[in-house]
């Protein structure tokens, strides 16, 4: 390094005295500017934002916004974790642990041996609907099988899964739903027959009954067996694989039901809690418990919110184990990420690389301990070895290229993220404690507060979707008619459902005999009592859905209302599609001519948004470089054949040339929707409608709802 003279050093100085001599301007004077640059307009109105959790995001943060602060003088490593887990000085990466969303056992081997030569570092499996419930494919419907997951029905399908992949060094991580305890019985029996030292095992086979619930609105046992099973398994796992964790609290079903992050945080934290509770009652001890559960969350689009709900979420989260009596220890919380399946888009798919790499940063700022990116093309169907690459290189380059691993809490200190780190977890505390006065979790669910808090929210976002407000590239704004479609996906459900079918029929009648009734005998009557029978049970044959059907003793099964999975742009895409089914019946999408009035200077801003407003519906628009008179705009508009016109000018232009075009259009065609982009004063508009305009577009226009309506009025909609 070159050594800096004593000239140069003496310049700094002064340099530093001058800028010294500038007074600091404080918040309110700096507001008392801005104000006077909106022109009498409201600062809160214009420059104050509400975010979907009801914390409101000033323009700017100074040190004052930190006074009083609970958690600045925190380290890394050090309670309330708000700055990670890890201290300081240890650079440890967190895991690359992508999900591999093949239907069958031997296609989801075949992709993780593939990648976890190349960047994977966890093993990642989802199982798919049926499974994650306990039913066999031959007993399931066919859209629950291989959809979003692998299908695993038996001890030979987990042995196929990981076929030449070495549990002793990776990091196993499964999201088990209702089948934990079953899965880690498989897990253990596979591993101790290739002759693997199972107390090397990592990760998390994670059973996740509230998580169950939530999505599918009922579990094939009840709660209090599903506990039961949850504490005998995390029992077995303290002593035979004490770094495997056992239970998973997915904060998904709660984001991608269109959730808050105040809502994923409070109702995973009140899951948590009630999960605690479980087990406690059943002996095992709050160090037991929560060194045995691993949190996962969803990040969504919102870069900054999503560094703080993970930094908010290790805060209430030392809260709590530290309420139960737990040490500094138990009070960590380990954290997966995935990032938002709600962001994901069908069309302009390769913007969801943009995406997930945003929300992947989000991830790694905020402290995940291992992360999976979504495939760019996750909302198509199964990925491919190219978007799988991508995705596990996005990680790969926020680690090794953009050096995110050698920093400890990179966030911290920063005003804006210190300051919505402790409003998201005030927020998120309070509805906690809401969810806790109303008798936990289950309990939350069953009288539909969590859902009518969620759809609440839902509803805000639909509505700013179809209004344009929150905007999606590539869907509701700057769509692009004319981009190719990725075909590569096939619909291949139908045919894995019918092999996996068969199979399981198959291996389940090959592998009859005395000694599987024996077992199933034992599983119905007293649970098993220990792990060896179960791991005897699938060894001989036992399959997830008999198993399920032996320990659910046919007790109380919960009922609630399932929570739906959504994504931000399906009623747009609903809008496209249809579309696209009107251009193969008639050879083009249904047609849009734009009547633009008067030189480009007058016309064009409308003519431009008209467009876009139209394409997003899927709708090909006829534009032009304007008429001089409304006659020849007329003219132009019938020889089009087009069945929707907009006419587009200027306000003072409107009166004059609206009329006269109307009547006219509708005198001719009687069919013709005529809108008017803009909003005319109230005399105005229901003298144009008067004339024949039917609608007028414009900012403050729900585009979904004005498009869904001009599709079935056109007999565009399905």
């Amino acid at each position: 390094m070159k050594e800096v003279g004593l000239e140069e050093k003496q310049k700094i100085i002064k340099d530093n005295r001058r800028l010294i001599e500038f007074p600091i301007p404080s918040y309110e004077e700096w507001k008392e500017k801005a104000e006077k640059s909106l022109y009498g307009a409201s600062f809160e109105e214009k420059l104050v934002a509400e975010t979907y959790e009801g914390i409101s995001l000033i323009p700017m943060y100074t040190e004052v916004d930190l006074e009083g602060g609970t958690f600045l003088s925190s380290m890394p490593g050090k309670t309330p974790y708000v700055r990670g887990t890890k201290i300081g000085t240890e650079e440890k990466p967190w895991e690359v642990s992508q999900e591999l969303l093949y239907s069958t056992p031997e296609d989801f081997n075949l992709a993780a041996q593939n990648d976890l030569k190349r960047g994977q570092t966890m093993l990642n499996l989802v199982l798919d609907r049926a499974s994650a419930f306990g039913i066999d494919p031959d007993h399931a419907l066919p859209g629950n099988v291989g959809s979003g997951g692998v299908s695993i029905s038996s001890i030979e399908d987990i042995s196929t899964a990981f076929e030449g992949i070495d549990l002793e060094q990776t990091p196993l991580l499964v999201q088990a739903g209702c089948t934990g305890l079953a899965v880690y019985s498989m897990v253990i029996g596979d591993a101790k027959k290739r002759g693997m030292e199972i107390s090397k095992l990592r990760g998390c086979i994670g059973m996740d009954p509230l998580g169950t619930l939530a999505n599918e609105g009922t579990l094939p046992f009840s709660l209090q067996t599903a506990y039961n099973l949850m504490a005998e398994y995390t029992v077995w796992a303290k002593e035979l694989t004490p770094k495997l964790r056992t239970m998973l609290i997915d904060g998904t079903p709660y984001h991608r039901a269109g959730g808050n992050a105040v809502q994923e945080l409070a109702f995973s934290l009140a899951a948590a809690v009630e999960t605690i509770r479980e087990l406690q009652d059943r002996g095992l001890t709050i160090h037991e418990i929560s060194s045995r559960m691993l949190f996962s969350f969803s990040i969504g689009a919102n870069v900054f919110m999503e560094i703080a709900k993970l930094r908010a979420a290790r805060i209430l989260w030392s809260r709590i184990i530290d309420a139960f009596g737990g040490d500094d220890e138990a009070q960590k919380m380990f954290i997966h990420a995935r990032t938002s399946s709600w962001t994901k888009t069908v069309y302009d798919p390769y913007v969801n690389m943009l995406r997930g790499t945003a929300e992947a940063f989000a991830a790694v700022i905020g402290g995940a301990d291992s992360l999976h990116v979504s495939p760019f093309d996750e909302a198509i169907g199964q990925p491919d070895e190219f978007s799988r690459r991508i995705a596990r290189n996005t990680q790969i380059i926020l680690e090794k290229e953009a050096h995110l691993a050698k920093v400890a809490d990179p966030s911290g200190g920063s005003w804006y993220v210190e300051s919505l780190t402790e409003s998201l977890a005030e927020n998120a505390w309070k509805q906690f404690q809401q969810v806790e006065r109303l008798g936990g979790m289950s309990k939350a669910l069953e009288n539909v507060y969590i859902q009518e808090e969620i759809q609440a929210v839902a509803d805000k976002r639909f509505e700013n979707i179809g209004r344009r407000i929150d905007r999606i590239v590539g869907t509701n704004m700057y769509p692009n008619l004319s981009e190719k479609k990725l075909t590569k996906h096939m619909d291949v459900y139908e045919s894995v459902y019918q092999g996996r079918c068969l199979m399981v029929d198959s291996y389940r009648k090959s592998t009859d005999s005395p000694e599987k009734e024996t077992l199933l005998g034992l599983l119905s009557t007293n649970n098993g009592q220990n792990l060896s029978t179960y791991i005897q049970a699938f060894q001989a044959g036992v399959t997830v859905g008999q198993w399920i059907q032996a320990v659910s003793q046919y007790t109380y099964l919960p009922i609630v209302q399932a929570l739906p999975a959504h994504r931000g742009a399906e009623r747009y895409e609903v809008l496209r599609e249809n579309a696209e089914i009107f251009k193969e019946k008639h050879g083009s999408y249904p047609v849009v001519f734009l009547a633009n009035i008067g030189p480009i200077v007058q016309h064009k801003a409308r003519a431009d948004f008209a467009a876009g407003f139209f394409e997003a519906g899927g709708f090909e628009v006829i534009t032009n470089n304007g008429f001089e008179t409304a006659r020849q705009a007329t003219a132009a508009a019938l020889e089009s054949g087009a069945s929707i016109v907009v006419i587009c000018s200027s306000d003072t232009a409107y009166p004059e040339v609206v009329p006269p075009l109307a009547r006219e259009l509708k005198q001719v065609n009687p069919d013709i929707t005529l809108f008017i982009a803009g909003l005319p004063a109230a005399e105005q508009v229901a003298l144009f409608k008067q004339a024949g305009v039917d609608e007028f577009i414009h900012i403050q226009s729900n585009c979904y709802y004005v498009l869904f309506e001009l599709q079935q009025q056109k007999g565009i909609g399905r």
